[in-house]
């Protein structure tokens, strides 16, 4: 059978094509954006088909697709196909020259047969004839469809039919900037990419913000916010990130002059939360995005939590809130954010014995007595913008 010179790859979506018709088409328009933006970004001049249930992409290019696309938010797994004619023998000739180039004699093999829009025979028919082939062309092999050592795809389509027999998994969930977008409160630590990490995977476009302490802090915090950064523009390829970073040296200076200093880290979560509203309502943000986990540090306790949240008018989302450490560390890996050797992140601001129960009152106090108010309004105004795509930090 002669082929076509280029490579087309199948591409699935999950929850997408449980949307309305209306939604399901913008969802779709939206991956078929990021996946341009993709293959422009690894210079790859390729052709995207959308049918009901797949995505299709070709390309003459020699760049292999399938890790191009495996970063993109949306996407379930990427397959590379061979195109075929939608009839029985066209289909199981195809299947069974695909085998040929894997399989071994005693090897437990299943087909998987589907079929869409295409009259004539059955999934299960189509199945059985082309296990047949297989077997006929490969002496020896053993059907096993429950456990078996290699598997063939083979879907028949009206609008083109395709065999296969790899799937790449994709991070899955929606595609990038269908759901609004939120300001991610983002350190040089594990937890705030890992947050942020997962509401990008649900479609929340990011605008991260970094409240740098200076002096206040470590001297690896700037390495280490830059490499989180890098790791997750890996997860948006072709598409620009914006980071805002806010000198707060004057910040944390003032929380050094609180008079009672065991109160400091809940007053400092409250003024960057009130710090992050602001700029989320000047940006057009919809939510606040925090790596905050339960009983983690003093300031994520169920007692402090609230009263730290109390007085923020922009919604806050915690999605590690029920991770232990050890599954944000597997997602950090995962991601590529995860250091074993961070260096020096520490915060010189942390006092002895923070308090692990608080409650607004005291806060609102302290924030008083600090005038943290026009602090904030101050540094805010001074924030700095620069952008990172493909993991290159850009100039603002």
């Amino acid at each position: 059978m002669e082929q076509d010179a280029r490579k087309v790859v199948m591409v699935r979506f999950g929850e997408i094509f449980l949307k309305s018709e209306a939604v399901r088409r913008e969802f779709l328009n939206r991956l078929r954006d990021n996946i341009r933006a993709a293959l422009k970004a690894s210079g790859i001049d390729g052709t995207i088909t959308i049918t009901r249930s797949r995505v299709l992409v070709s390309t003459e290019s020699p760049v292999d697709l399938v890790p191009v696309l495996s970063h993109i938010f949306g996407i379930i797994d990427i397959a590379p196909v061979t195109m075929t004619p939608s009839d029985m023998d066209g289909l199981c000739d195809a299947a069974a020259l695909l085998a040929k180039k894997h399989l071994s004699p005693s090897t437990r093999f299943a087909v998987r047969a589907r079929r869409e829009g295409v009259e004539g025979f059955s999934s299960q028919e189509l199945g059985a004839e082309a296990g047949s082939r297989i077997i006929d062309a490969i002496p020896d092999l053993k059907v096993d469809l429950t456990n078996p050592e290699y598997e063939v795809f083979i879907e028949a389509r009206k609008g083109g039919s395709m065999v296969y027999d790899t799937r790449t998994p994709g991070p899955g969930g929606l595609p990038y900037g269908t759901q609004g977008k939120a300001v991610s409160l983002i350190s040089a630590g594990i937890d705030s990419p890992v947050a942020a990490w997962l509401m990008m995977k649900r479609g929340v476009r990011m605008v991260f913000l970094h409240i740098a302490p200076g002096r206040f802090g470590g001297t690896d915090i700037s390495k280490n916010l830059t490499s989180n950064l890098q790791a997750l523009s890996r997860w948006t390829p072709g598409i620009e990130l914006r980071l805002v970073t806010v000198k707060a040296e004057p910040l944390f200076q003032a929380l050094m002059d609180l008079s009672d200093q065991k109160l400091r880290c809940v007053v400092c979560k409250r003024a960057m939360l009130l710090l992050a509203a602001e700029y989320a309502k000047e940006a057009g943000c919809d939510g606040i995005i925090t790596g905050d986990n339960l009983g983690q540090v003093a300031t994520q306790t169920l007692h402090n939590l609230a009263p730290i949240s109390a007085g923020i008018d922009v919604p806050i989302y915690r999605p590690l809130i029920g991770y232990d450490k050890e599954e944000i560390i597997t997602l950090a890996r995962k991601i590529g954010s995860f250091s074993s050797e961070p260096g020096d992140t520490s915060c010189h601001v942390l006092p002895s014995r923070p308090v692990t129960k608080s409650d607004a009152g005291q806060i609102d106090a302290c924030m008083d007595e600090l005038s943290m108010n026009s602090i904030i309004r101050d540094i805010l105004s001074q924030a700095t913008i620069i952008k990172i795509k493909n993991e290159e930090i850009q100039s603002g």
